[in-house]
């Protein structure tokens, strides 16, 4: 089967690896495929699922062996399984489902909203809110939380620590942006950069560019593929240096130059065609988090004003305990099938995670299935598609990861000392997310 691979990202490994790249977007489901059967993850006993809860929540690594031999009678591994499906949420609003929250108003439709009419209840699930945000970034920031997403109906936010994402200091990336949330957001005083224009700027002006992906990169970032006279966004055209061909004929006096107003409007249009789009990502770094926190605090656009999320605070996640966090797991379920090989029927057997499934929850389960499945398994991952862009490649201020900054706390941010290292590395995947992830004899290969 044939796999698009969009420009600038790394093609399949021709050699499997042992480890495969970090994937900042969040999936909405995860579909195992094992030759080998999943009977070990139904059922968990009271005592195994209590015990999986406790290592969650005192961060117990446990370390399995390379390939258990009984899987479903180790309840080892059982109770690892149930740990890697914690994750924490705020709001926590049982008969509504709070993640996607980018358009989920028509699966909200019909549900109880009693706060959306209620301004005095709106207030105190925002002021709740604000706690469980600032809780959240000072976790961060003691590096005792290693990561978290902010997802708003119109945005997600991901927050990471220092040390993660291949950068000395903390890093915000938000996604899909709008001029007008970046207009917001320099008003504020919020230094930001656009890691993908930016990047997709310097190649262009490569002269070995690759003009397929040059090509590729135009019809994304213009309005419309018919439309060829939109050219790739850019703050820093000269404009005068455009009219330079009318001094070499000697006519410039008698040709109006266009006033500085319509030079304004022409790079307002570049800006807006990023919006809603991949391209749009927004880097925040350092000190400019903690001003990105208090902009979201008391960012009105935060919410939405009408339809189903009015005045629905934007769903928090984390991998560690928050203040006003509420512990949920994600779904799981294993299923049986047989298909047809040629004249013969061969059994697959397939384990379904369903939920926010965060980057470290992905590499803790694929850890825990090459122990319990032989060193074999593939799967299809969903992607929860605005959150892709998270995968961008950070224009760090400090290219360089400091291992004395790095090395000393983050370790207590409650992760798997693997899943850490994993997280560490610079991202690789552009704007793109992993689909298909594979191993064969303990080493994997992916598509993106």
């Amino acid at each position: 089967k044939e796999f698009y691979l969009p420009a600038a990202v790394p093609e399949v490994p021709s050699s499997p690896r042992h480890e495969f790249p970090a994937d900042w977007s969040i999936k909405t489901r995860l579909l195992f495929m094992s030759s080998q059967p999943f009977t070990w993850a139904e059922h968990l006993k009271a005592q195994e699922e209590a015990q999986g809860f406790v290592q969650h929540c005192r961060a117990t690594a446990t370390t399995l062996p390379r390939s258990v031999q009984e899987p479903k009678l180790s309840t080892e591994l059982r109770c690892t399984f149930q740990q890697s499906l914690v994750y924490w949420l705020h709001p926590s609003l049982p008969w509504l489902q709070l993640f996607p929250r980018i358009g989920a108003d028509r699966k909200l439709a019909g549900k109880a909203a009693p706060w959306s009419q209620d301004e005095a209840l709106q207030q105190v699930l925002m002021s709740d809110w604000s706690v469980s945000f600032t809780s959240l970034y000072n976790l961060l920031k003691a590096k005792l939380c290693p990561y978290f997403y902010v997802c708003t109906y119109q945005f997600s936010v991901l927050f990471r620590a220092a040390g993660l994402a291949g950068s000395d200091v903390i890093t915000a990336v938000i996604s899909p942006t709008t001029r007008g949330l970046r207009e917001a957001m320099r008003n504020e005083g919020i230094e930001f950069s656009l890691p993908l224009v930016e990047e997709s700027r310097a190649r262009k002006q490569n002269p070995e560019v690759n003009l397929e992906a040059e090509a590729a990169d135009n019809l994304k970032v213009g309005d419309s593929p018919g439309d060829g006279e939109n050219p790739a966004p850019s703050d820093d055209d000269d404009d005068d240096e455009s009219f330079s061909w009318l001094e070499e004929m000697g006519v410039q006096d008698k040709v109006k130059k266009p006033d500085a107003i319509s030079i304004k409007l022409r790079k307002e249009k570049h800006e807006v065609q990023v919006d809603h789009k991949p391209e749009s990502l927004a880097l925040v770094q350092g000190t400019n988090t903690f001003t990105l926190l208090n902009f979201l605090i008391n960012c009105k656009s935060l919410v939405a004003a009408a339809g189903t999320q009015a005045g629905l605070p934007p769903t928090l996640l984390s991998p560690v305990a928050f203040r006003g966090g509420t512990m949920q797991t994600l779904k799981a379920r294993s299923v049986n099938a047989r298909t047809r090989v040629g004249s013969a029927y061969k059994n697959i057997f397939s384990l379904e995670v369903v939920g926010p499934v965060m980057p470290h929850s992905l590499h803790s389960l694929a850890v825990l299935l090459a122990s319990a499945q032989r060193g074999a398994f593939s799967a299809t991952l969903y992607t929860h598609e605005p959150t892709a862009a998270f995968n961008a490649r950070l224009s760090c201020t400090s290219p360089a990861l400091k291992q004395e900054t790095t090395g000393t706390d983050l370790p207590r941010c409650g992760l798997h000392p693997k899943t850490l290292d994993q997280l560490k590395q610079s991202p690789t995947l552009g704007k793109s997310s992993i689909r298909f992830l594979e191993m064969k004899d303990y080493a994997y290969t992916w598509k993106s």
